[in-house]
């Protein structure tokens, strides 16, 4: 016969496993979308790995998870912008996010008329691009925007 102590103990084991397989479960969510603004305007928010992310050829782009150990809390979160040969926007920008979204870029890349907007354009708003792939029917140019997230930073650097 088990005594009280011994079925307390196995209930917490019980309900901490379980907290901890939807804790695991919920440390991925994908929240990728699209947001729609006009007829020729909107942007996609994408998490790194995502279908979506994925189904859009967007895998290489060069983002940073803000938890992994060794960055501390740093990582890169990027907006992509397709373009056709001739240099126009042909799809709507992406911005793969770690976290929360930067307002200052969503207004921008929220401007962007698909078809109208040009490397130019984007160009004037960003920079130049940090990463450019070459793809069959044009270009991607990636732009990296430095983040940090102090709930990620490791405390084995405190002294």
């Amino acid at each position: 016969m088990q005594s009280v102590a011994d079925v307390n103990v196995s209930s917490i084991a019980i309900l901490f496993f379980a907290v901890a397989q939807l804790t695991l479960a919920n440390s991925f969510h994908d929240d990728s979308h699209y947001v729609r603004l006009g007829q020729r305007t909107g942007y996609y928010v994408l998490r790194e790995g995502s279908p979506l992310a994925h189904q859009l050829g967007l895998d290489d782009a060069p983002f940073i998870n803000t938890s992994d150990r060794l960055r501390h809390g740093h990582g890169a979160d990027v907006l992509a912008f397709r373009f056709d040969r001739i240099g126009r926007l042909s799809a709507p920008p992406a911005y793969i996010a770690n976290a929360q979204l930067s307002d200052f870029y969503i207004r921008r890349i929220g401007s962007l008329i698909r078809g109208r907007a040009t490397v130019r354009d984007v160009e004037a708003l960003f920079g130049h691009p940090q990463t450019v792939s070459r793809r069959a029917d044009g270009v991607v140019n990636y732009y990296t925007l430095e983040v940090f997230n102090p709930f990620e930073e490791s405390s084995s650097d405190r002294r």
